[in-house]
């Protein structure tokens, strides 16, 4: 479009041109010279000028098109991006609570057999009539199944958002001498 534009301005020029050289007398002065010189120089000025104006309106308009469809391309890889980003990161904490999951229980399952070989070694102690020491050892292992329980139980009071139980500070009163 820009180029029929610019081409009928150039034909525009060129017919006012021929009509003027139409106009002057077959054996033209110096003066009649003149006289068509001055009225086409200024024609030639503002038909550049002109034909300027035209191409730096539409490398404008062409550059703000560019940079629309930059901009749009842009906002799409950075969405794309986001969506990927996203993505990767959802799937790294499903991996991450699937590692978890099964390292819970894998400590899980030990500690339930160390505790369960413990009750038996206490029980073995009972029967072979060391009464004390498998007592003990039934105690102690009793003692440390309520522990790591009161422990779970704190450890998913605080995943539910729940307050830890609070202890009552004591007031203790130092003895001087």
């Amino acid at each position: 479009m820009q180029l029929l534009k610019n081409f009928l301005a150039i034909i525009l020029v060129q017919i006012i041109t021929a009509v003027m050289l139409s106009m002057t007398p077959p054996n033209p002065t110096q003066g009649d010279l003149i006289r068509l010189a001055i009225p086409l120089i200024f024609i030639t000025l503002i038909a550049s000028f002109w034909l300027t104006s035209l191409s730096a309106y539409f490398r404008k308009d062409s550059e703000a098109k560019l940079k629309s469809t930059f901009v749009k391309e842009r906002e799409k890889i950075q969405v794309k991006a986001e969506k990927e980003k996203l993505k990767v990161v959802k799937e790294a904490q499903q991996d991450i609570a699937r590692e978890a999951k099964v390292t819970y229980a894998k400590a899980n399952f030990k500690v339930g057999a160390a505790f369960a070989g413990t009750l038996a070694v206490g029980a073995l102690f009972v029967f072979a009539q060391m009464v004390t020491v498998g007592l003990l050892t039934l105690t102690a292992a009793g003692g440390a199944a309520g522990g790591y329980y009161y422990r779970g139980k704190r450890l998913e009071n605080r995943r539910n958002g729940d307050k830890p139980e609070e202890i009552a500070p004591i007031d203790v009163k130092v003895i001087q001498r």
